[in-house]
């Protein structure tokens, strides 16, 4: 299985193809984001991990192109990036996109609009929130992550003011 880890920064994996703007110990491809395409062939990963990457993008959805034309047939990609609801989403400068449960859906086949790209994803197999440490943690997390359902109603009700969330996780299959 060959996978991409891309805007790796430290979070450097043994096994991956790790891909930086840095030049830190265990980048092996060095390559800035907003400069696309990706230097890879079409097809060529099972797996791309954006981990903390595409809240920085002026134009995230020309890179989630680019990951779907490196992905092969079937393959993943898995998304982190902080909720809306996030104090540090706003507070870190670098950061110039927010996100919803839903901005992924705009991606899918199924759940998006598929005449805004001119690529789509066939699923999302997975979406959850992720909490910060404490109280709140064990308490509302396991709530809100039921399902597709109790994720909107945590969005649209009062629990998204009083129970902030830290990430969204999806797992977005080509």
């Amino acid at each position: 299985m060959k996978k991409l880890n891309l805007g790796c920064g430290y979070d450097t994996r043994e096994g991956w193809v790790n891909l930086d703007i840095a030049q830190i110990e265990g980048v092996d491809v060095i390559h800035d984001l907003n400069q696309l395409p990706l230097p890879f062939s079409e097809n060529e990963f099972d797996y791309v991990l954006c981990s903390d990457i595409l809240e920085h993008m002026h134009d995230y959805p020309r890179l989630l192109g680019e990951v779907h034309r490196v992905l092969k047939s079937g393959g993943t990609v898995e998304i982190r990036v902080p909720h809306y609801t996030y104090s540090r989403a706003y507070a870190d400068p670098t950061h110039v996109r927010h996100f919803s449960i839903e901005t992924l859906d705009f991606f899918v086949e199924t759940t998006g609009r598929p005449y805004y790209f001119d690529f789509s994803f066939s699923t999302l197999s997975e979406i959850r929130l992720t909490f910060l440490k404490g109280l709140v943690k064990p308490l509302i997390a396991p709530l809100v992550n039921i399902n597709r359902a109790t994720l909107l109603f945590y969005e649209q009700s009062f629990l998204s003011g009083l129970f902030p969330a830290e990430n969204i996780v999806a797992k977005l299959v080509k």
